[in-house]
């Protein structure tokens, strides 16, 4: 029986390399591609079907916006009335606004990153739990950031944490609500790895490394700042799916081990 995964923001940036790399796996899945667009999200499915025609696995369009409560319960009715489970959920879906600061002002700016990637990401995994554990093998991971361990702030070579120099105003890479968020993030993930202990579900924190996408800015500004392909996210967290890491439920994760708090 194939396995459900449903996958937030999954028709762009990291989101799509992980749709990416489970069609490409030699397992077979129903892959749920979420999207706050249901025309991206079928464009993204159609896409993957397109490239990898050899692909086992099927690739469902999903409408789901983390922001708005209805979308969320339109979207849990929808994948409950049509699959009655799921067995993996990848809470991909963020956003970073520090740079709208001007724009947005920096209440609503705090406000909405902590909305989208923590009130959101909490909302959603609170409303899919009764279908996550139907499974016979529920993993749940959190998509999170290098950027939000405590310990790895003292490290200067890392762009964000470079001191800047004195007076006001400050200048340089800046994303304090980002970072906040994601740490936060960290956090309930430890939550739900101890509210789901005893139903046997597996949940990780990814932290997926420094990549060239969207959400960062200008990707090749992020080349040259040394950020790699988010291709690489793909293959990483098809493996986390697929057992490689059980090993290190209820901790934050990347490439090489554990990830410091």
């Amino acid at each position: 029986m194939a396995k459900i995964v449903f996958i937030t923001g999954a028709n762009t940036g990291i989101g799509f390399e992980i749709v990416k790399a489970l069609a490409a796996s030699d397992q077979s899945y129903i892959v749920l591609v979420g999207g706050r667009s249901l025309e991206k999200a079928r464009n993204a499915a159609a896409t993957v079907q397109q490239d990898l025609p050899e692909s086992s696995s099927d690739f469902v369009p999903i409408q789901v916006d983390i922001e708005h409560d209805d979308s969320i319960k339109q979207a849990f009715h929808e994948v409950q009335s049509k699959f009655g489970r799921i067995d993996v959920l990848i809470n991909n879906a963020g956003a970073q606004f520090d740079r709208q600061i001007d724009q947005i002002g920096e209440r609503e700016m705090w406000n909405r990153t902590w909305n989208v990637n923590v009130t959101g990401t909490q909302i959603l995994t609170s409303t899919f739990a009764p279908l996550l554990l139907k499974s016979a093998d529920p993993r749940l991971l959190f998509i999170t950031s290098g950027t939000s361990t405590l310990d790895g702030t003292e490290n200067q070579m890392v762009p964000v944490n470079r001191v800047p120099a004195k007076g006001w105003p400050k200048t340089g890479l800046n994303l304090p609500a980002y970072r906040s968020a994601k740490t936060g993030l960290n956090m309930l993930m430890r939550e739900w790895h101890r509210w789901l202990k005893e139903d046997g579900a597996k949940v990780w924190a990814i932290s997926p490394g420094f990549l060239a996408t969207g959400l960062g800015g200008d990707t090749e500004v992020l080349r040259k700042m040394g950020a790699l392909d988010p291709s690489m996210a793909g293959p990483f967290i098809r493996g986390v799916v697929e057992g490689q890491r059980d090993a290190d439920v209820g901790k934050v994760i990347n490439r090489d081990g554990v990830q410091p708090w």
